[in-house]
């Protein structure tokens, strides 16, 4: 039986992208998103925001990650995967993250709109960086 592992999601970076280089020269490039939503007080009935925070691995992306800055707004595609480890106490610990195939910028760190548009199937010219970076099956690195 086949079974699905998808995340997609639309936020805002809380901090600048941190990149680190593995042992074998491969970039791992690691950022926290931030998605909201309007619940409704039940007592209340006023609407408030909840926020929910997301950790995202994107692999073999150093050039991307220099405009993954605080404040951008991102669409990103990916599967969850959690890892688990012992920590210095001996202690099980556990995180879920989002490992990155996909990530879009939709603004820069201003708010400015920074969509993706093409032209016959190639970049075209601007004065902003990238915007898009997409993975193929090869960012399944292990740390």
């Amino acid at each position: 039986m086949r079974s699905i592992n998808r995340a997609t999601l639309l936020g805002c970076l809380g901090r600048d992208a941190e990149t680190k280089f593995m042992a074998s020269g491969v970039a791992l490039t690691t950022f926290s998103l931030a998605t909201s939503r309007s619940v409704k007080d039940g007592e209340s009935g006023d609407y408030r925001d909840e926020t929910d925070w997301h950790n995202i691995v994107l692999w073999r992306a150093e050039k991307l990650a220099e405009y993954l800055k605080s404040g951008v707004r991102v669409y990103v595609e990916g599967r969850l995967q959690t890892r688990s480890w012992q920590d210095q106490n001996g202690n099980r610990r556990y995180a879920t993250q989002v490992v990155a195939e996909q990530v879009i910028l939709l603004s820069g760190s201003n708010g400015t709109d920074r969509r993706k548009t093409q032209q016959n199937g190639r970049q075209a010219p601007s004065s902003g960086p990238p915007t898009e970076r997409r993975f193929a099956g090869s960012n399944r690195e292990s740390f």
